[in-house]
Order: structure tokens, then C-alpha cells, then sequence
């Protein structure tokens, strides 16, 4: 096979889409991480607010760990109650509990969105192949995995934040991503994520960049809730969201994945007149 040399604009069709994990593919709402993240600051005599636990969604967990102990608030509550900075340390002894809670914990928020499961079908039938990417780390996902599979999610590649030099926003995810699933140029892959760190990683991989808003961290509803919600005030949330994935640069904003095979034709149509992300 001879090695693929771009001499001009790439005009074939979208070949893959690459997914983040919770609150975008599982997990609607991204409640596990939030669980997590709670219980292992309380190990310490803190109790974070959930809107502090989900600011730093999307990154690599121990960076989560360190953003959040760079929080004014909770930076003063470590400081009161281990009597010490919130340091190298201090982010450490917080992470290495996320560690031990991860696993367990997240095997229980492994149920694909509504509409998942369909929709990777759609696209496989579309001949597109199905990368994906988290900030988790792989031993984070080990039990997460068959619990998807079983429930009928399984996509053709993995890459967890550990297995890179680089979380998000950084590319180099979605760029193993392509190298395992044998995919290129980058224009020709869509990322679909659900926070703002995952806008920018599309973004910097060079991927048409796609933002997903019900099943979304920064909801934080799940399926139940959202649906139990007033139709004028969900809409107004989504539509709220959508605008701060937009001003983040993103592609296109849309309700959920389960949404994702009818944006390949336009992404198609954009790819054919030889435009780029």
C-alpha cells in the first residue's frame, strides 16, 4: 500500500467520527465523574459544590484534580482543614483517590445516551468508523467497558487521557485515535464531545468540531430530568449551551449523538467544494 502524499485539498467524504465518553456517548449528564470527584474531596474534609466538580469536566483527571484545587474557595477549605497548601501534594493525595473510585464507581454510569446505539449503526452503515477519546484514564475504564458493550456500545478505537503526552485541549487523542482506526487527513473526521475542552480539541486536531447539549456535563440532567423539564426551559438551557460551544469555535452544535448521522451529508457537501475546518 502506498503511503497517502496530499498534493490538494481533500474532497472525499467524512471517514470517522470520534466521541467522547461520558456525557456525550454514556452517561448522560456525566453524573459518574461527579460522584467521583465529590467523594474523594470529601476524603479530606472537603465537600466541593457540584459546579465546582464540573467546571474542569473534560480534561485529564489529574489536571481536574489540580484545577479544582486552584479554586479560590476550595484552596481556602484545604488550607482549613489539612492545615497545608494545596500543593503538588495535595493534588496527589486527592487524585490518587479518584484512582481508587473511578473504576467502581463509573461502571454503574456506563448506559449509552438515548439514541447511541442507533446512531453508531447508522454510521457504520454510512462506512464511517467510530474512534473515541476521555479524560479517564484505561485502568479508570476498565469496568465502564464491558458494561457499554453490553449495552451495545462499542467503537473501533480507545484512546484514554494516560495513553498520550497531552490531555485536552491538546489534539494528540483524536490524532492516535486516527493512527489506530487508519483514518486521514484530519478534515476528514468529526469530534463530538460535550464540554468546552472538547470543542478545543477538535479544534486543534484539525476536525470538524461538534458540540452536544442534553446529555452534556454542563446540564447535568439525565435522561429522566431533561424529559421531566418544561419543553420552553429545556430549550432555553440547550440553546444557552450551544451558544458558549459556538463562541468556543465549534462546528455545529447539536441536542445528542443520536443526531450525528444526519450532519455527515452537510459535512459531506462542505468537504466535496474543498473547504476545511
Amino acid at each position: 500500500m502506498k503511503p497517502f502524499l496530499r498534493r490538494t485539498a481533500y474532497t472525499g467524504p467524512v471517514q470517522a467520527v470520534i466521541l467522547d465518553w461520558a456525557g456525550t456517548a454514556v452517561d448522560h449528564g456525566c453524573r459518574g465523574p461527579v460522584a467521583v470527584f465529590s467523594r474523594a474531596f470529601e476524603r479530606y474534609g472537603i465537600t466541593p459544590e457540584v459546579a465546582e466538580v464540573r467546571a474542569p469536566m473534560g480534561r485529564e483527571k489529574r489536571e481536574h484534580v489540580q484545577a479544582m484545587l486552584a479554586m479560590p474557595r476550595l484552596a481556602g477549605l484545604w488550607r482549613a482543614a489539612q492545615h497545608s497548601a494545596p500543593d503538588d501534594a495535595a493534588t496527589n493525595a486527592v487524585f490518587a483517590a479518584v484512582q481508587e473510585l473511578m473504576p467502581e464507581t463509573l461502571a454503574d454510569y456506563a448506559a449509552p445516551v438515548p439514541g447511541c446505539v442507533q446512531a453508531i449503526a447508522a454510521l457504520r452503515a454510512q462506512g464511517l468508523k467510530i474512534g473515541s477519546c476521555t479524560g479517564y484514564s484505561r485502568d479508570m475504564m476498565a469496568r465502564l467497558l464491558p458494561r457499554a458493550e453490553a449495552a451495545g456500545y462499542k467503537p473501533d478505537a480507545l484512546v484514554t487521557a494516560d495513553e498520550v503526552p497531552q490531555g485536552r485541549p491538546w489534539p494528540w487523542m483524536c490524532y492516535l485515535n486516527c493512527q489506530r482506526l487508519g483514518v486521514h487527513p484530519p478534515e476528514a473526521v468529526i469530534k463530538a464531545g460535550d464540554t468546552i475542552a472538547d470543542i478545543e480539541e477538535g479544534i486543534n486536531a484539525g476536525m470538524w468540531s461538534v458540540g452536544v447539549t442534553r446529555t452534556s456535563n454542563a446540564l447535568g440532567l439525565t435522561a429522566q430530568e431533561a424529559a421531566a423539564l418544561p419543553v420552553e426551559e429545556l430549550c432555553r438551557r440547550e440553546q444557552e449551551l450551544g451558544r458558549a460551544f459556538l463562541d468556543a469555535g465549534a462546528h455545529y452544535v447539536l441536542s445528542s449523538i443520536a443526531d450525528l448521522p444526519g450532519l455527515v451529508d452537510q459535512v459531506n457537501a462542505r468537504l466535496a467544494r474543498g473547504e476545511r475546518p
